[in-house]
């Protein structure tokens, strides 16, 4: 069976996770893997993107890089980027031909779709130098934290998937926080408490743990401003920006300004036309940074959001730059009911109508999720 058959057949979601497969699987095949540098990235936003800066860099460097990535917007293979490109279909299927060779059978059907994707990156990147990793959902139970670690990146966290990593910024915090090895550096956090778990860490584990500005000098200040400058950042992608270079400081790896100049990653505040931006946040955190960013305009906010998000809170702090929202139908079962959003765009008082496509005249923002997100793509392009 070919891969995307193979994982059509797992669900995308479940109801309960098993903590413990990934580990137990791993332990039984991972003297088949040759494991490269592996910076670990944790956090509720901006995984993608600080990956993809120090991807980028790192390649620019001259070090074969992987960068793992979820999901993806359009096609799967968005999700294991070398070298400066996205992998080939051929080769993820040579890799998964590969993969199903090593595990035992019970074990390749038992794993989920995230589990043995990311086997399969592994895979694919045996030959690397370096491989930025982003975990998935969380950071201790992750299936990306079962292998050894060069270095783990934390952005900033917040409150996501509250069911699964906790309702408190401690809960969540500790969650990801334990995914760390040896080294970490954190990004600038929003919630203090952050930082007084990770110190606790740091204590009861002996683990360093830097933040972003200690590792920076004056002259990778004048860097980034210059770099976010040429690359027309939002104050969010700057800091992602800062992480990444951080953490080369780190590894004492010298970097150019120009290695930054193809690490932009789509789907991130992404202009694709001129009246309209698209952006994967799903997140009360992302939201945020969206209105910071865009804070001196107003749009049509073409959403929708999944039931399990505080898409309340989320609408409110969008509010000072939406006109208006148009729901946008998205064929997923996670995504909430129609009636009871419109029942909360109308509390808010938000004027609201459904999604019929775009009009001259008019700025657009898509978001709510990577469904939402690319549903619209593949609406707007057909």
């Amino acid at each position: 069976m070919n891969l995307e058959k193979y994982l059509n057949s797992k669900p995308l979601y479940y109801d309960e996770i098993d903590y413990t497969r990934m580990p137990r699987v791993y332990a039984k095949v991972k003297h088949f893997f040759k494991i490269p540098k592996i910076i670990h990235i944790i956090g509720t936003n901006g995984k993608g993107t600080t990956g993809r800066f120090l991807a980028s860099a790192l390649y620019k460097r001259g070090f074969s890089t992987g960068h793992y990535t979820s999901p993806h917007i359009l096609e799967f293979n968005e999700r294991i980027w070398v070298d400066g490109q996205n992998i080939s279909k051929s080769t993820l299927n040579e890799a998964h031909t590969k993969l199903q060779k090593i595990l035992q059978k019970e074990d390749a059907d038992a794993l989920s779709y995230f589990e043995y994707t990311t086997f399969l990156a592994m895979i694919v990147y045996e030959e690397c130098d370096f491989v930025v990793m982003e975990a998935g959902l969380g950071g201790e139970h992750d299936a990306t934290a079962v292998f050894p670690k060069c270095l783990t990146l934390v952005t900033p966290i917040g409150y996501d998937h509250e069911a699964f990593l906790g309702h408190s910024i401690e809960d969540i915090a500790s969650t990801k926080l334990n995914a760390i090895q040896n080294s970490a550096i954190l990004a600038s956090q929003i919630y203090g408490e952050v930082y007084e778990v990770a110190n606790k860490k740091a204590k009861e584990k002996k683990l360093e743990i830097f933040k972003a500005d200690e590792l920076l000098e004056s002259l990778d200040m004048q860097n980034i401003a210059l770099i976010s400058k040429r690359l027309s950042l939002a104050p969010y992608l700057t800091q992602n920006l800062s992480l990444s270079i951080a953490a080369l400081k780190f590894l004492k790896i010298a970097y150019e300004i120009d290695d930054f100049n193809d690490a932009k990653l789509f789907g991130r505040l992404s202009q694709i036309a001129s009246n309209i931006i698209v952006d994967v946040g799903h997140n009360v955190l992302a939201a945020k940074s969206i209105v910071e960013a865009l804070r001196d305009k107003k749009f049509v906010l073409v959403y929708n959001s999944y039931s399990d998000k505080n898409y309340k809170e989320i609408l409110s702090v969008l509010k000072p730059i939406v006109k208006r929202v148009e729901i946008i139908e998205v064929q997923n079962r996670r995504i909430e009911q129609t009636q009871a959003l419109e029942k909360t765009l109308s509390e808010q008082e938000i004027e609201y109508s459904f999604f019929r496509g775009i009009k001259s005249g008019k700025e657009y923002l898509v978001f709510g999720s990577f469904s939402v997100v690319e549903t619209f793509l593949k609406g707007y392009y057909e």
